[in-house]
């Protein structure tokens, strides 16, 4: 939750509508969202900034299990924002 809140203000500012749509796949098949919250998410937020903002602040209100849910989900989407958004240190990483 705290490397979520840490990463907010940047995730929001980068992350594409491409890896919101699959992070809101992955958060559904993992039971951290709901049809009905990832119908919202994209419903309600036409901009892809207010949909990347409505994503992270649901996940950081459903605690430390689904923030870490959705940073491995955004491990496997897009490596390269991880490492923009220092969430991962390197690239030793992925060699793991």
């Amino acid at each position: 939750m705290e490397a979520l809140q840490r990463i907010r203000s940047d995730f929001v500012q980068r992350v594409s509508s491409a890896v919101i749509k699959g992070l809101l796949d992955d958060l559904l098949a993992q039971g951290v969202f709901s049809t009905e919250e990832k119908a919202t998410v994209t419903q309600a937020n036409r901009i892809t900034q207010d949909q990347a903002r409505c994503v992270i602040d649901t996940v950081i209100g459903k605690g430390e299990e689904s923030s870490g849910i959705m940073i491995d989900c955004l491990l496997r989407r897009d490596r390269h924002l991880c490492r923009q958004l220092v969430l991962i240190a390197s690239d030793a990483m992925d060699q793991k």
